[in-house]
């Protein structure tokens, strides 16, 4: 027909012909194409952990890559037959515990190599793990356990089911899963494994230790401003020995368990007998560094109690004062009636005049910092009218009115820290610094 076709048309046609052939020519030469891609199934008769499974697979494909791409897609039975036969041969040479029984591959341009496996008697089917923590105190041991509580999970993915010839075979797939864990569940520990088999069942053995940078020192601080803070002192060598339990554990691990061991500390210092009948909370700050530093503050809620002394700078006698009053110590005793209210006595104490004074007084809270007060001095039997204001973190403005004397004294304090405040004190006569110790 196509000779009639070209006679008719003559010899255009017979062009247009010659074209079209060189054309297509090159779509029938790459129909067949070559092999682009390997594709690898490893399958056994009972069968296999999912790692090793996978790590077989990983290892067929490298081995049949190098003998099928860019082969034609459609070789010959005979010459798939050669290549199935040398894959098998240098798989069988690797693998311990197996005998490879066959290997199929399936032509194109995605070939798919197919290989089946008869497992050696003796199949691990009991994995028991034993996990030791090196130089950890219990309590961290205990939060390090937590976080690798399916951590069977890692040695029964590469173990159970099989062949006990084979578990040398997998310890590195396990070394390299064992490490993919600890980075999301225990980034601040490494971990090694020792792995003995008996029969069916397989005893893994694995420790875990710390990374660097680990906690060196610890820096503790213990604070109050509802008792004294000498107080505390009973019971610091105790939380000494809480804090210094973090020493040698890695920095990034107190971070991560940083609230954990604030709480743990605090129950252990609320636990105390005194505490308890005090009615005392405490509150930790951890700060992790390799010099930790912990800040303990334990307040009640129920009771008051504060021991101050203060020394006047610059203040000149005058006909107010009976005798110089420059130094004093004041004891604050006071219990809450409710969250706002306080009925409390102050104690004070002159040595320049080696005098006494005790007042009874009842104070409630407005809003966040404002106090009112109503005091009775006991000794000079009058009242005395005062009101404290907080106006920042370290800033409080303070006013009282004496009717025993009637002066009225204000004062404005800055607290340099827990342990010293200044105060400017300013009366209808004069000005003076005070220096305050909260003891």
């Amino acid at each position: 027909m196509l000779k009639r076709w070209l006679g008719r048309r003559g010899g255009r046609n017979a062009v247009l012909a010659a074209i079209l052939l060189l054309l297509l020519l090159p779509l029938t030469a790459e129909a067949s194409g070559r092999v682009e891609s390997v594709d690898a199934h490893v399958t056994a008769e009972t069968g296999m952990p999912p790692l090793v499974k996978q790590r077989m697979e990983t290892s067929v494909r490298v081995i049949a890559e190098q003998l099928l791409l860019g082969m034609p897609a459609d070789a010959s039975a005979e010459e798939l037959q050669q290549k199935s036969e040398v894959i098998r041969q240098v798989f069988d040479k690797v693998l311990v515990g197996y005998t490879v029984r066959q290997v199929e591959v399936t032509p194109g341009s995605d070939a798919c190599v197919t290989v089946r496996l008869m497992p050696w008697s003796d199949q691990i089917r009991n994995i028991e793990v034993k996990t030791n923590v090196e130089g950890m105190p219990p309590a961290v041991e205990a939060l390090i356990r937590q976080d690798l509580a399916d951590v069977n999970t890692v040695f029964s993915d590469a173990l159970y089911g099989l062949p006990v010839a084979a578990t040398d075979w997998t310890n590195g797939v396990l070394k390299h899963h064992l490490n993919d864990y600890l980075a999301v569940h225990l980034p601040e520990f490494r971990g090694d494994f020792e792995v003995e088999t008996d029969g069916d069942k397989a005893n893994v053995s694995l420790t875990v230790y710390p990374r660097l940078p680990v906690v060196r020192t610890t820096d503790l601080s213990m604070r109050s401003d509802t008792i004294p803070n000498f107080a505390l002192l009973n019971h610091r060598e105790l939380m000494q020995q809480q804090t210094d339990m973090l020493v040698g554990v890695p920095v990034a691990f107190v971070a991560r368990h940083q609230h954990e061991f604030e709480q743990m500390f605090a129950k252990t210092l609320d636990a105390q007998q005194d505490f308890r009948a005090l009615r005392m909370t405490t509150s930790v700050t951890i700060t992790p560094h390799e010099r930790m530093e912990v800040m303990s503050r334990s307040n009640s809620d129920r009771y008051r109690a504060r021991l101050l002394g203060w020394v006047d700078m610059g203040r000149r006698e005058s006909k107010y004062d009976g005798e110089m009053d420059s130094l004093r110590f004041r004891l604050h005793a006071g219990s809450m009636l409710t969250s706002r209210d306080e009925a409390f006595a102050q104690f004070d104490f002159m040595p320049q005049k080696v005098d006494w004074g005790w007042e009874l007084g009842y104070g409630h809270r407005f809003g966040m910092g404002t106090v009112p007060q109503v005091r009775y001095d006991m000794r000079k039997n009058r009242f005395v009218l005062g009101a404290l204001q907080t106006l920042a973190p370290r800033w409080q403005l303070r006013y009282e009115y004496r009717f025993a004397d009637q002066l009225g004294e204000a004062g404005l304090l800055y607290k340099v820290h827990d342990f010293l405040s200044l105060e400017y004190v300013l009366d209808k006569t004069q000005g003076w610094l005070r220096l305050i110790g909260n003891f």
